[in-house]
């Protein structure tokens, strides 16, 4: 408990210095005065929460859903052993499914627990455009843009409590990290996040333009909430390509058949 009071003063009197330098009570999108410690303990909580709530997350048995998640796990592994995820070995890692067809979305919480709804798995056509998805999201903890925009949104004070265990908003800030909109430049950074962590792999580098092929070729009728600031889809697509040119990815392979067959292996 003296630990995190010590902390607590230390970051709160850092947060001041900071706005008084900025004019501002808005901290700089680029700071992040949360230790990466307290990014671990932070996404464990929200994992916590996750866990406990099976109603509003459903979440899959990995028992009696072995094949699809070795097949998940081995896709994640792919990424985290590209030699190019900075915080490989300092965050969890855990990797979830939640049991929602309606829902196309994936996230991962500060920390490294990642969670990919059903309605997503079901949506895309190959392993590599998976693959674009969950560097994606992997990009944002190992930058960790989370706890940035967290901080901007609910305050020092309130992140603090919940990693010294108060529970009472919780379920709050769960809520707000699986909706969390991302800044631009953030988006843009996990773009390319994903990218540079696929090019060292079998898969098509510029994976994750497949997504947002797909939601354009339907006319954005299933734009998922978490896009609505970023309606330009075309850009984005634009910009994984030119990122796999710059890079000069050789990944050519997108697996789509056995992606299929193991997809079909859902629960309906």
């Amino acid at each position: 408990m003296r630990r995190v009071i010590v902390f607590s003063a230390l970051l709160l009197a850092s947060a001041s210095v900071l706005m008084n330098c900025n004019g501002s009570k808005k901290l700089g999108s680029g700071i992040n005065i949360f230790p990466m410690e307290q990014d671990r303990e932070l996404g464990a909580q929200v994992a916590a929460e996750i866990d406990g709530n099976p109603k509003e997350y459903p979440l899959l048995d990995s028992a009696s859903n072995k094949e699809v998640y070795q097949y998940l796990y081995k896709i994640r592994n792919n990424i985290l052993n590209s030699g190019q995820v900075k915080h490989k070995d300092d965050f969890a890692w855990r990797l979830r499914i939640i049991h929602d067809d309606s829902t196309l979305n994936a996230f991962c919480t500060p920390g490294g627990y990642i969670y990919v709804y059903t309605g997503i798995l079901k949506y895309l056509d190959n392993e590599a455009e998976l693959a674009g998805v969950l560097g994606h999201e992997i990009a944002h903890a190992d930058l960790r843009h989370s706890t940035r925009q967290m901080t901007q949104m609910y305050g020092v004070e309130t992140l603090l409590a919940i990693v010294a265990g108060n529970r009472q908003q919780l379920s709050q800030i769960t809520a707000g990290l699986i909706g969390l909109k991302f800044s631009r430049n953030h988006e843009a950074e996990a773009d390319k996040g994903s990218v540079t962590y696929l090019c060292p792999t079998v898969y098509q580098a510029d994976g994750g333009a497949g997504f947002f092929e797909k939601i354009n070729a339907a006319g954005g009728s299933r734009t998922p909430e978490f896009l609505s600031t970023h309606p330009n889809p075309e850009n984005r697509i634009e910009a994984f390509k030119n990122y796999k040119i710059e890079l000069a990815c050789q990944g050519v392979n997108d697996f789509a058949s056995e992606y299929k067959r193991i997809m079909a292996k859902l629960p309906k």
